[in-house]
């Protein structure tokens, strides 16, 4: 089997099996034995894992294109008001519309994730980026909150086919760490939209109005459609197709969902993309109409906690270099749980006034940044023989979970309290899942290891 040089340009086996480096973290998550229907886990070759696959323009292509999502929400965010107001809607009204990108997008990677595995990354990218376009330029003259809920679920459908691209492609030539660590580096391009997109989009809607928006997402989507076209290139080969039709994705599902711990893995990120997005949802209204802050200083406030979450990702890729992924995210997770119960222990006494909210808040967005792409790179390293698929299953939990667990703020009230308390809901459940997964596979090893030993023992005469 020969060597191939991954994006770090460490030695790494060809195969998609564990390397050395990921010993510790595969001692404790094993791989599940591949289904009679699962195709053969493909081989790598060394054009496929050189380092120039993912040099600092192809991160930054990959970046942008799982970024469409966080764009397309956070750059409308200031406009929720105004929308409120020029369609005669209710704030729980308003918030579906961002609750729709999110069902969108949980239905787009369903859907995109088998296509990807089939007619390989970049025709689906393709068509998902231009059904983006479309659904924006309708966005522009929707006279109504319905249609405009609807559009917003086309467009969230549309981005899925970008995000579950680009995770693929990492998975097609990259597994465990180094996997995780150009994860870790997306969140570099993917943090720049909390930092400047709401920003961005407040000086438009304040300049032509919150319609304006859509036209600037719309071209933002035919720049990124014109750049996918020009330099993605195809990582999936036509041999290591999927060549059956729906009843072949249902059985990849199927054997997806039959993977508890691909289940477990892929439903952290999900969770932890549920307090990110209840954060997102509920600070407008925290810290504009509970703290008096005003729209620029809600915009400067935003973009410095968008801060925390790229630092916390870059931090987790250098540590990425000595500690593996699973390592991690075992002292993040209950780390993040103990600062999400301070923040809700300020809202509830309102100690500390606005720095009692936002210092917790940004030390748990830069603890995200060593959770989300972790378990994600973790559970595509179990499933590299659908990795298009596996990929699909992650992005919909993320945003079907996220979807969920945020649409409860505005139900507990929209206030303080009730954004920490689903942050809290949100990152204890994906606590109590990683412990159950990893005592189970601890009772699994034991098993397996008292089974061994049953067998090799001499028989009596």
């Amino acid at each position: 089997m020969a060597p191939t040089t991954t994006c770090e340009g460490t030695d790494q086996s060809a195969s998609t099996g564990p390397s050395p480096a990921e010993g510790d973290r595969l001692a404790d998550m094993p791989s599940t034995p591949a289904d009679a229907t699962a195709a053969p886990a493909p081989q790598a070759d060394p054009a496929r894992t050189s380092s120039a696959a993912f040099r600092p323009a192809m991160v930054g292509l990959l970046g942008s294109m799982t970024a469409l999502g966080a764009v397309t929400v956070d750059m409308y965010l200031p406009s929720l008001p105004t929308v409120a107001a020029d369609l005669g809607t209710t704030t729980a009204g308003v918030q579906l519309t961002i609750s729709g990108v999110l069902l969108g997008a949980a239905m787009g990677q369903l859907v995109m994730g088998p296509l990807s595995d089939r007619f390989g990354r970049r025709r689906p990218a393709l068509a998902g980026i231009a059904l983006h376009v479309v659904a924006s330029l309708l966005c522009i003259i929707a006279p109504t909150i319905g249609l405009l809920i609807g559009l917003r679920v086309v467009q969230g459908f549309g981005n899925a086919a970008a995000g579950i691209t680009a995770m693929a492609v990492i998975r097609d030539r990259l597994t465990g760490g180094p996997a995780a660590r150009v994860i870790s580096r997306l969140m570099l391009v993917i943090g720049v939209a909390p930092l400047f997109a709401p920003t961005l989009g407040g000086l438009i809607a304040g300049a032509a109005g919150w319609r304006a928006v859509f036209a600037v997402l719309a071209a933002f989507g035919v720049v990124l459609w014109i750049a996918v076209w020009r330099w993605l290139p195809e990582t999936l080969s036509p041999d290591r197709r999927t060549t059956a039709g729906p009843r072949e994705a249902v059985r990849g599902y199927r054997s997806l969902l039959g993977d508890r711990q691909f289940l477990s893995l892929a439903v952290i990120p999900g969770l932890g993309m549920g307090a990110l997005i209840s954060y997102v949802l509920g600070s407008p209204f925290v810290l504009q109409e509970d703290f008096g802050l005003t729209a620029q200083q809600f915009a400067l406030v935003f973009a410095f906690n968008g801060m925390a979450l790229v630092i916390g990702a870059q931090v987790n890729a250098a540590l990425l270099r000595r500690i593996t992924p699973i390592g991690i995210l075992r002292v993040a997770l209950p780390s993040v749980v103990t600062v999400a119960l301070v923040l809700l222990g300020f809202a509830a006494t309102g100690a500390g006034g606005v720095l009692g909210i936002l210092a917790p808040l940004w030390l748990m967005l830069f603890l995200l940044g060593f959770i989300m792409g972790n378990a994600s790179a973790i559970a595509l390293s179990r499933r590299g023989d659908r990795a298009g698929t596996a990929a699909a299953v992650i992005g919909a939990t993320q945003a079907g979970v996220a979807g969920l667990v945020s649409s409860m703020v505005g139900l507990l009230g929209g206030g303080a309290v009730a954004m920490a308390s689903v942050i809290v809901m949100s990152l204890t459940t994906a606590l109590l899942v990683l412990l159950r997964a990893t005592f189970a596979n601890r009772r699994r090893a034991l098993t397996e290891a008292q089974g061994h030993e049953a067998a090799t023992l001499p028989i009596p005469a």
